[in-house]
Formats: structure tokens, sequence, C-alpha cells
């Protein structure tokens, strides 16, 4: 089994600074009920597509579950979850000691819930965000193919 990145506290004593601003964003960030996460919940409800969302006793709880199908479906953040993370990652300019290690432990668990989904017969996909606000139809489209 590999080594699990570590991830330090964000703690002050520990060398990490944030201003107060910055902190206010960062409270308003959602982990559920995104914008492209909702729409794409909308346009499966509006076919007929029936799941559970977020649901917790599943690894990773994904943000929709199929049950009837064994589908999951994650809506991942760019920057959480590490899109085009060999270039982005070093962009970051603040606090790279901690950023770094949490998005790529981040990816790391994102591959170990996919790899313990499929061990549970579920089929996995993933969006990114950008993805479904560019194209929702094409989204539905991807997810309604699974569903057989």
């Amino acid at each position: 089994m590999a080594i699990k990145a570590f991830v330090p506290k964000f703690k002050k004593h520990l060398g990490f600074e944030t201003t107060p601003e910055r902190s206010a964003l960062m409270k308003k960030i959602r982990s559920q009920n995104t914008k492209a996460e909702i729409s794409l919940r909308k346009g499966l409800w509006a076919l007929g597509v029936r799941y559970r969302k977020n649901h917790k006793k599943m690894p990773g709880s994904p943000d929709i579950v199929i049950t009837r199908y064994k589908v999951v479906v994650f809506v991942d953040g760019e920057f959480w979850h590490g899109h085009n993370w060999a270039i982005k990652r070093d962009k970051i300019k603040t606090n790279q000691a901690f950023w770094i290690p949490k998005i790529e432990r981040n990816i790391e668990r994102d591959i170990e819930n996919n790899k313990a989904l499929e061990m549970l017969g579920f089929t996995v996909i993933r969006f990114w965000e950008h993805e479904i606000k560019k194209d929702l139809q094409g989204c539905i489209d991807k997810v309604l193919r699974k569903l057989v």
C-alpha cells in the first residue's frame, strides 16, 4: 500500500497565514449543493432518473447515487480536486506547505474512493464543475448512457 500524503494542520503557530477577508471567502465555499451539482441533479430528475444525494455510507459520499443501476456521480471542483494539477501546482503562491499536500491527498482519496466503489460493483462517473457549466446536456447524456 502506498504512503498517503501528509497534510499539516492549518494553524498560525505552524507558519500558515491568512487574512480575515480570505477566511471569509473560504467560508462561503460549498462542499454540497453547488450550482453545477444542482443543475445536473435537476436535469436528471426531469428525465425521471431517481437518485440519492450525498450518500454518507458510501466511500467518498458521492454527490449522486443511482442505486437502481449502481451508478455514482461526483461533481469535483477544479481547485479542490486538482484539475490540471501538473500545471497548476506550481502556481500556488501562498501557504504552499499546506495547499499542495492537501490537494494531492484529495487526488489520492478520489482514486481510493473510485476503487472502493468499483469493488462494490458501482460505475463511477466524475465531472469537473466547468464541464457541467459548459455542456450540461452532454454530462446528462453521459450519465444516461450508463443507466442500462
